[in-house]
């Protein structure tokens, strides 16, 4: 391509399409056209319905028609000026309504005019049609014809004419009125139920396809004559290469008299339609030499005679020297093998009554590479198997809506070596089915079969390249591990629930993939699914994502795949466990550390020790409590201080009646350390403690410690008295006394004086601090050492 045209072709990309703006009013019972139509409509259907008549007002406004259908519907008279306006207007359907009569506008510039199946006496062709220069398609309708009406348009080359002819044609006949008609497609509908007597000259020098519709020769003394005449006519045509007969009622005899004519004449393809044969068959020889044809085609025959030959209408066409050969729909029940090799390259014998047996042993078929049995009485495919066995040439073979089954006991499956499209839709082919097929096969057809699941370790499909599982029972999709080669996948309308997430990585080669329809639940594995359909191309998953919903759990039937979301975490277990385990790890790593750290342990138990003491005490009355205050002072020392405690402390103390709790005195035999501890302390107005290096070392005074500190929260009050006996530093205070050190930065402490003078002060203020009236009983003297 040159730079210029290149440059053109871009700008043609880049130009803006056509918008079109269709109004569709079919079958709304309409009497006229409606009044509210847009002005922006490009395309109006008013077909089947009750228009009478079509006026200029009607379509004034539609400036920008483009096309008009208006069928069926009941118009009368038509003066074509109501289009003068729409200027735009290409294409004019008219057929099928009351049309006598029509008066012709010079400015229409049509494409596609349709006046067929009207009630036209002479053929609508104005002068003014002429002019339509653009004309591919006309439709006209007559009840005679004659050759000047045709001379109005014998200057047109127009692609297409069709041709319908009134109840009354023949009455007048023109036999080469046609002659002149400048088309190369050309259709005749002969008026229904009435007798072929027709002698026109359908034989147009220009037309490239024919069809004629409508035949109908009843049995009397000259059968099919007219017809059989019309026909012999077509050898003048040299460029007449397709030819098509449709409702046709002959005689056997007839129909191998027409098939004989057209063998001598230039059509290439022949095709026969809705044919229905009567009488009988005389048996006579069939001249296949000297023929052009190459496609012979009949579709949908039915026949009043059982007991004709069969035999001999199966010789005749096996024995046929053309490529392409249909008989469908002709409750055919067999057909033979052609007498020597054939050049068939195409056979179709779909919507048949045949069997297992047809072409059994036939080796004449060697050229054979398309064959057709859709629709007939097949059942078992090792028949078919063998049958393809000989056809060395046979590429595509379709067997499908059969009744096929297929049995692993019967052996092998020497299919066809060159098979490379089968077709086995619509059986009741079963899993075992992937265990016989054909070694090169590149497209294969099974849905709607019984088919479960792809055997695992089935062979030979490495050359797989299309497959269609549609409508099966299929609870998984399959993965390409055995399919290297597979590139089309259709696999709707199955069972299948979960499909597999690696299934693009398995399947490289995949270029199309249709899924839809099946019952998806929707799960943290279709999730992973969903994601993987989200990174390929949106042209490979064909649906997506309309055919793609959730089936169940039933709170999201009917949702969009797309449209469903679910946490990783909730769908990953490993993430899962980490994100739960590796924090609780870590929890527990820390109170350990903390544990052994803070001596978390013996908290603990001063903590229950200290909380059932009080569930004791709180069951006591408060002015009770007050009542059993027996000491003025509870004294925690150190057993290395023990000397200074005995012999300063206590006699400066008890000297002036004050009241001593000791444990050597005062703790109860029988009950815990812990709990002498706590009953000490409560019935103690006041906790002394004498801090010096050896107090930290003792474990016992850490306890009597704690639970005093405690009392003090719990009652509120200023019961904690510090005696600083030696200095001590901060450093040799353990971590697990960090209540001592809160204790010793936070409160005032007596510091014993090594002066002897000021012994009396200190004794003074230690006095005054624990100054109180008792209302219990005398205390005894207790001296704990520890």
């Amino acid at each position: 391509m040159k730079a210029s045209e290149e440059k053109e072709g871009k700008k043609d990309e880049n130009r803006p399409k056509p918008v079109f703006q269709e109004s569709s009013l079919s079958k709304r019972g309409l009497t006229y056209v409606p009044k509210d139509l847009s002005l922006e409509t490009t395309i109006l259907d008013i077909s089947y319905n009750y228009i009478s008549e079509l006026q200029m007002p009607d379509i004034l406004s539609l400036s920008k028609l483009k096309i008009l259908i208006i069928s069926h519907n009941r118009i009368r008279y038509l003066d074509l000026s109501v289009f003068k306006f729409n200027q735009e207007l290409e294409y004019l359907d008219l057929s099928h309504n009351n049309l006598e009569k029509i008066s012709c506008h010079p400015t229409l510039n049509l494409k596609h005019l349709d006046l067929s199946f009207n009630a036209f006496d002479a053929l609508p062709i104005c002068q003014e049609f002429g002019n339509m220069s653009q004309l591919e398609f006309l439709g006209l309708s007559a009840t005679q014809l004659q050759k000047s009406s045709v001379q109005s348009i014998t200057r047109l080359h127009i692609s297409k004419v069709l041709l319908v002819l009134g109840d009354t044609y023949g009455e007048r006949e023109d036999a080469e009125s046609l002659q002149d008609l400048k088309t190369q497609s050309l259709h005749i509908v002969f008026p229904t139920g009435k007798k072929f007597h027709f002698n026109l000259d359908v034989s147009v020098s220009t037309t490239v396809s024919l069809e004629l519709s409508n035949i109908k020769c009843v049995l009397d003394d000259n059968g099919c004559s007219y017809f059989e005449n019309v026909l012999s006519k077509l050898q003048k045509n040299s460029r007449l290469s397709n030819l098509t007969l449709n409702n046709i009622e002959i005689t056997w005899n007839s129909f191998i008299t027409i098939l004989q004519l057209v063998w001598r004449t230039n059509i290439e393809y022949f095709s026969i339609s809705n044919m229905k044969l009567q009488g009988y068959l005389d048996s006579r020889d069939f001249d296949y030499s000297d023929t052009s044809l190459k496609t012979l085609s009949i579709h949908k025959v039915v026949h009043d005679v059982f007991s004709l030959p069969q035999g001999y209408v199966y010789k005749i066409l096996s024995n046929m020297n053309i490529q392409h050969l249909t008989v469908s729909a002709a409750h055919m029940v067999h057909m033979v093998c052609p007498s020597q090799i054939s050049p068939f390259l195409y056979l179709n014998f779909s919507s048949n009554l045949l069997t297992d047996t047809v072409f059994k042993n036939c080796t004449n078929l060697a050229n054979l590479k398309t064959l057709i049995l859709q629709k007939n009485q097949l059942k078992e495919l090792i028949n078919i198997v063998h049958m393809t066995q000989e056809m060395k040439s046979l590429q595509q073979l379709d067997v499908s809506q059969n009744s096929l089954v297929y049995d692993e006991s019967e052996g092998n499956c020497p299919w066809a070596r060159n098979l490379l499209s089968l077709n086995m839709s619509s059986n009741i082919l079963t899993d075992s089915v992937f265990r016989c097929l054909p070694p090169r096969i590149k497209v294969l057809d099974l849905h709607n079969n019984r088919i479960r699941s792809i055997p695992k370790y089935v062979t030979g499909l490495e050359t797989l390249q299309e497959l269609n599982l549609a409508s099966n029972s299929l609870a998984h999709l399959p993965g390409c591990g055995i399919l290297s080669s597979l590139s089309i996948l259709i696999i709707d309308y199955n069972s299948i629930s979960n499909p597999s997430a690696d299934f693009f990585q398995s399947c490289q080669k995949i270029r199309s993939l249709k899924a839809g329809n099946n019952p998806f639940q929707c799960s943290c594995e279709l999730r992973e699914f969903i994601q993987s359909v989200g990174q390929v191309s949106s042209d490979v998953v064909e649906g997506w994502p309309e055919s793609y919903k959730c089936d169940y759990p039933e709170s999201y039937k009917g949702t969009p795949l797309k449209d469903f979301h679910v946490s990783e975490l909730s769908c990953n277990t490993a993430l899962l466990i980490v994100t739960i385990v590796v924090p609780g790890l870590v929890l527990a790593v820390a109170v350990t550390v903390l544990c052994i750290y803070l001596d978390l342990p013996w908290y603990l138990r001063m903590v229950c020790q200290w909380t059932q003491t009080r569930r004791r005490a709180r069951n006591v009355p408060l002015e009770e409590r007050q009542r059993t205050l027996q000491f003025h002072a509870f004294i925690s020392y150190s057993g290395h201080d023990s000397a200074w405690v005995k012999n300063e402390l206590i006699p400066n103390l008890e000297k002036e009646d004050i009241r001593i709790c000791l444990h050597e005195r005062n703790f109860v035999a029988g009950k815990s350390i812990v709990e002498n501890i706590i009953n000490c302390i409560e019935k103690s107005y006041k906790s002394i403690f004498v801090l010096s290096p050896n107090f930290v070392q003792s474990e016992w005074c850490h306890y009597e410690l704690y639970f005093a500190h405690h009392n003090l929260f719990h009652e509120g009050s200023d019961n904690l008295i510090l005696i600083l006996l030696e200095p001590i530093p901060q450093y040799s205070i353990p971590s697990s006394y960090h209540k001592l050190r809160a204790l010793m930065a936070q409160r005032t402490y007596l510091e014993w004086p090594k002066e002897k003078s000021k012994h009396g002060l200190f004794w003074a203020n230690l006095r005054a601090s624990i100054n109180i009236k008792l209302m219990g009983k005398a205390a005894e003297v207790l001296y704990t050492e520890i």
